[in-house]
């Protein structure tokens, strides 16, 4: 006699739930964004990363008005640079990656209006592996994975 096979239907995970965005399209530009940037980040490291950039695009100015302005700003974000190795990685990410679904996620709450800023109100961040000029003698209003934020820079 053969033993009866035991079914459990399992939940997607939410990521695997997370419609395509329309290619550039402010969530689909901001989720790239970080993607490119904060991939290997936790999931409070990638909201810091849209925060920078929902408050690069809330000040305005030099850096832009929108959140699409601000993502492609020519070398602000290192992964939108022409030359920068992870540019291709970036223009060919869609759907099937589970990080870039977390991202889209993000992204999305982020435009919504429903991520607090882990930040502070910064405007920049690097990583622990490097000291830009700017940043020297400056405090990080946040230290937040492998980033370090800054609220004080103009």
């Amino acid at each position: 006699m053969n033993a009866p096979i035991l079914i459990i239907d399992a939940e997607p995970d939410a990521e695997s739930q997370t419609p395509p965005a329309e290619r550039g399209s402010p969530a689909d530009i901001l989720a790239r964004t970080l993607w490119g940037e904060a991939r290997g980040e936790s999931v409070r490291g990638i909201e810091a990363v849209a925060a920078v950039v929902l408050n690069r695009a809330a000040r305005g100015g030099w850096w832009g008005g929108s959140v699409e302005a601000v993502c492609q700003k020519p070398r602000q974000f290192s992964c939108w640079n022409v030359d920068d190795p992870n540019r291709a990685k970036l223009e060919r990410v869609d759907e099937t990656d589970r990080v870039f679904r977390i991202c889209l996620r993000v992204a999305r709450r982020a435009l919504a209006g429903a991520v607090a800023d882990p930040t502070a109100g910064a405007t920049h961040y690097h990583t622990r592996a490097c000291l830009p000029a700017w940043a020297r003698g400056r405090v990080p209003s946040a230290e937040i994975g492998n980033h370090l934020f800054y609220n004080d820079v103009e």
